[in-house]
């Protein structure tokens, strides 16, 4: 019964798609895509789009869009700080306005907290206090 459902131009678009990549690995030759591509566009239910596949290997799904990558990546608006340059600039500042050099870092780490902390709010509900 699913095979007789008619189908709409989201189907066709993805069939044409399937038979691009199919086409890509080396296995559909020019004109059987070209073949396959016009009774794609001609198609009016699933049954006529599911004989254009039946002699190729199911392709494997594509991963939904919003899925966290495996590898863990820092949030939105953060950026590692080099800290060889900014512990030069630090020793210099404190040097020059003769200031001790734990109240520039002082001032550095509330700097690097409310950044982090204003990222976090920006990707969760919750909101936290500032430096």
């Amino acid at each position: 019964m699913t095979s007789e459902l008619r189908v709409g131009d989201a189907e066709r678009d993805r069939a044409a798609a399937d038979l691009g990549e199919h086409y890509a690995l080396g296995r559909l030759t020019a004109d059987e895509h070209a073949e396959r591509l016009d009774a794609v566009w001609t198609a009016r239910t699933r049954a006529d789009l599911d004989v254009l596949f039946e002699d190729l290997p199911v392709q494997p799904a594509p991963q939904p869009h919003g899925q966290p990558s495996p590898r863990r990546r820092p949030g939105p608006g953060w950026r590692a700080v080099p800290f060889v340059p900014v512990a030069i600039a630090l020793v210099v500042l404190s040097a020059v306005t003769h200031l001790p050099l734990w109240i520039a870092l002082f001032f550095l780490g509330c700097g690097l907290l409310s950044r982090a902390r204003r990222a976090s709010r920006r990707t969760s509900s919750r909101g936290s206090a500032a430096c």
